[in-house]
């Protein structure tokens, strides 16, 4: 269980990082880049999942009494802001990139996969 915490841990903090490279286009911070346009409430969704997985992994890698739980709220709160970006781009809100479908999905899928693994290991751990 400890490794799976520690991969976790990792995995959240790498979480952070790509959702932070994708934040800043969209706050206008570094223009240009990948070719995102400025975005307000997508910089601030993306913002609060870089918080969460930060969070989530700071608890993990210290080992911390609510690393498990904080594995779990973090992965949820980013895998719903994930799939609100989703539904915005399905629904209109903003003109879509192979880009954003791509990393959309692909965090969708490691989402969902860190959320059932820590799920497991609190059902587990009972």
């Amino acid at each position: 269980m400890d490794a799976l915490r520690k991969a976790l841990g990792w995995l959240s903090a790498c979480y952070a990082l790509v959702f932070l490279s994708f934040a800043l286009p969209h706050w206008g911070a570094v223009p240009g880049l990948m070719g995102e346009p400025v975005i307000i409430p997508a910089a601030v969704v993306e913002t609060l999942c870089v918080a969460a997985m930060l969070a989530g992994a700071r608890g993990a890698l210290a080992g911390r009494s609510w690393a498990w739980s904080g594995l779990v709220y973090s992965h949820a709160a980013a895998l719903g802001g994930v799939v609100l970006g989703i539904l915005a781009l399905a629904l209109g809100g903003a003109a879509g990139s192979a880009l954003l479908t791509w990393y959309h999905g692909t965090m969708a899928a490691m989402l969902a996969a860190g959320l059932a693994g820590a799920f497991y290991v609190s059902s587990v751990r009972r």
